[in-house]
């Protein structure tokens, strides 16, 4: 089969499902504080998760992340990843998962075991009343979670979203955290993408301004960029550091990744208005090449992107039922 490519000729290779809309967290750059959570009824079945995954697999997706919400939070998580990671034979190459790990610890090796390959953990500062004042949640059982991992022998990715007057301080400190264990780090410029009307410009620390800080302690060289949507660096000859910069240098051109909601609905960019309802057309019985010549359709349509149309995007659905 060919692979989806969109009409600006960008193969997509990367899928993200969310389990569910569900966190236990309460990050001001994603969500409410008391946010509206989808009916549990409308949120896929572990099948119908597995079988959208398949169908992607099968249209040339090799890599699919799992993200939430709080992918922990999902009662039948093990099961999932293990049905998804059982897509190998079909062509899957990567299964990775986006987690806050603070209810990781007890599970970090049985995950391992199942088959995903890397985590992605978010980790905006390592001060405990920053952290605390971001996430409304305390550090330590995100401490262990990534402690966990790292007994566990997994790959882990640390991600964190820069915020002007919340946690700008904060990056030196929490890239030296991360170089004392050898973890990669990649910050995240602060996008529009939480309530409407909350998204600032002036409260995005840009890219140039994350290195100028880095680079009054540290040496910092560029690296080539590829398709990651992060900007690569090496700090101090040794260290691998990357910038996610959607604000101030979008990376659009290269965009290789879709985003599945738990409620099965296709967002072919994460600044999509609208999205293509999978799984409601699953539920009313259209057969699989039917669902899969409608993805190709939704990803040939694809959006330039955010670098075409910067700004807020106008939709009720808030990070943290998108999927990370």
């Amino acid at each position: 089969m060919s692979p989806l490519i969109d009409r600006h000729g960008r193969t997509k290779r990367k899928l993200r499902i969310s389990l569910t809309d569900r966190c236990n967290f309460r990050c001001t750059y994603c969500m409410p504080e008391h946010p509206d959570w989808l009916p549990r009824s409308t949120l896929l079945a572990r099948e119908e998760v597995v079988r959208l995954a398949g169908l992607f697999v099968d249209s040339g997706i090799d890599q699919i992340r799992l993200t939430g919400g709080e992918p922990l939070l999902r009662r039948d998580l093990l099961e999932c990843v293990r049905d998804i990671d059982a897509l190998r034979e079909r062509g899957l190459r990567r299964l990775s998962m986006t987690t806050n790990a603070s209810r990781i610890a007890p599970r970090a090796a049985e995950l391992v075991a199942a088959g995903i390959d890397d985590f992605n953990v978010s980790l905006d500062a390592v001060d405990p009343d920053t952290f605390r004042r971001l996430t409304r949640r305390e550090i330590a059982p995100v401490l262990d979670g990534i402690a966990a991992l790292v007994d566990a022998g997994a790959r882990i990715k640390l991600n964190a979203v820069v915020i002007r007057g919340d946690n700008e301080k904060d990056v030196v400190p929490l890239l030296e955290w991360a170089m004392a264990r050898n973890i990669p780090l990649r910050y995240i410029e602060y996008m529009p993408l939480d309530a409407p009307g909350q998204w600032k410009r002036d409260a995005v620390v840009s890219e140039a301004e994350m290195l100028a800080a880095i680079r009054a302690t540290h040496h910092v060289d560029d690296l080539p960029r590829g398709h990651d949507p992060s900007t690569p660096y090496l700090v101090d000859g040794r260290y691998a550091l990357g910038v996610i910069s959607t604000v101030s240098n979008p990376f659009c051109s290269t965009c290789d990744r879709l985003r599945l909601t738990a409620t099965g609905e296709l967002f072919t960019c994460l600044f999509s208005p609208l999205g293509t309802p999978l799984g409601t057309r699953m539920r009313e019985g259209v057969a699989d090449d039917v669902l899969a010549e409608q993805v190709r359709r939704a990803v040939w349509l694809k959006e330039a992107g955010y670098a075409s149309r910067p700004g807020p995007v106008d939709r009720p659905l808030t990070m943290h039922a998108m999927g990370g």
